[in-house]
């Protein structure tokens, strides 16, 4: 059950990094709103790693967070905010996809 906690804490980070891109874009109510939700996303994302880490190592659940973090905001980036998607961009993210299983696979 944590381990899908951990990976609902990632898709929040992700949340948290897409809310930043999107109030870089917005003015005035929308601002504030992308604002609310990057606090929302953002607390629930460390409430949930807080809670994660009862049982799994720290050394294994904040890589697998970050990860999870980090796949999800370069898909983000390509999907909402026309960044790049170039086949080493896309390589390198299968790698770090790669390296997240193997942590969960590696880990007791």
């Amino acid at each position: 059950m944590n381990w899908i906690i951990l990976i609902l804490a990632g898709f929040f980070e992700a949340g948290f990094a897409f809310c930043l891109g999107m109030i870089k874009e917005t003015t005035e109510t929308e601002h504030i709103m992308w604002i609310g939700g990057f606090a929302l996303s953002l607390t629930l994302s460390m409430v949930l790693l807080a809670r994660s880490v009862r049982t799994i190592p720290i050394g294994t659940a904040y890589p697998v967070w970050t990860g999870i973090g980090a796949v999800g905001t370069v898909l983000a980036g390509i999907v909402f905010f026309d960044e790049p998607a170039s086949f080493a961009r896309l390589f390198f993210i299968t790698t770090l996809i790669c390296s997240i299983i193997g942590l969960k696979v590696v880990s007791h």
